[in-house]
């Protein structure tokens, strides 16, 4: 009767492993993550069920719909002036992903040229550059960016820039530090004896040698820049109220965490989940791209 039971027992347990293989092969809850996060904030109009901006003062601190004096119109409860928080947290997700692509991708350019450029001429450039990206790391940011906001005020411009300003350092020092090697190889030489002007070597030969390097990068900056903007967002120096923003949300609630608490728990557990599942998957592609940390 035992040899049975074993056998009925061995295709679960089969199962089971297989999927235990899978998630540790492939980030497939980070990606299940952001692909929820994309189409939510693609179909936002479709999903929400309120206007995420008009207050209704009669529905103010509504509390979710597992309370059991809650009326179940507001799924996850209202805020202080009655805005629906579901709502707020789906549109809030379109203005992060939207902000975080201009800013990430104008800091990526900047940076990965920067980089380029620093590595292959070397010398006084070089010595230029790297001055500048030392002197940077020594700006307290979150200063520099209060600064910015009382002298050109709030805006969507302004959080784009600054969070631009921060992501471009990276790029540069890792980007540097593989130019430095590259520039060393054969095929440059080659390339250089040939004839072809050093703009045309670093974008047609090292740049795609450093791709995998600025994907990898930018990946892992996203996580950054995400709670870089909710901070900007809670000290009042990101998005322009009433933007529905995950930071603005926090900010919103923290006066009344004893009595609804569901205002700043619910965006802050959305930028929990969201930084968390950009990191596995920047460190998962890390592993993946990377010859030297490829797992075997």
């Amino acid at each position: 009767m035992a040899t049975p039971q074993l056998t009925m027992q061995s295709p679960a347990r089969s199962r089971f492993r297989a999927g235990l293989k899978l998630l540790r092969e492939w980030p497939v809850v980070p990606i299940i993550i952001l692909t929820l996060l994309v189409i939510t904030a693609a179909a936002a109009p479709l999903l929400a069920p309120y206007d995420p901006i008009r207050p209704e003062i009669g529905d103010r601190n509504a509390k979710p719909f597992w309370y059991p004096d809650s009326d179940g119109r507001h799924l996850i409860g209202a805020d202080h002036v009655g805005r629906d928080v579901l709502s707020r947290l789906i549109y809030g997700s379109r203005v992060s992903l939207i902000v975080l692509a201009i800013s990430l991708s104008s800091g990526m350019l900047v940076g990965t040229t920067l980089g380029l450029v620093a590595g292959y001429f070397g010398g006084h450039v070089d010595e230029v550059i790297t001055r500048l990206v030392d002197m940077w790391l020594a700006i307290p940011f979150i200063l520099l960016a209060l600064v910015v906001v009382i002298v050109f005020g709030q805006s969507f411009i302004v959080l784009m820039a600054l969070l631009a300003l921060l992501a471009w350092v990276p790029f540069v020092r890792n980007i540097r530090a593989e130019v430095l090697v590259l520039k060393t190889r054969d095929f440059v030489a080659i390339s250089r004896i040939s004839g072809a002007s050093a703009t045309r070597i670093m974008v047609r030969h090292i740049l795609p040698n450093v791709f995998n390097t600025v994907v990898v990068l930018a990946t892992l900056r996203v996580g950054q820049l995400i709670l870089t903007e909710s901070i900007l967002s809670f000290l009042g120096a990101g998005i322009p109220p009433p933007t529905p923003a995950w930071g603005v949300m926090v900010s919103d609630g923290r006066n009344y965490i004893a009595s609804a608490w569901w205002i700043s728990f619910f965006p802050g557990i959305a930028i929990l989940l969201v930084v968390m599942a950009f990191n596995f998957v920047g460190d998962w592609l890390r592993d993946r791209l990377d010859p030297r940390l490829r797992q075997i």
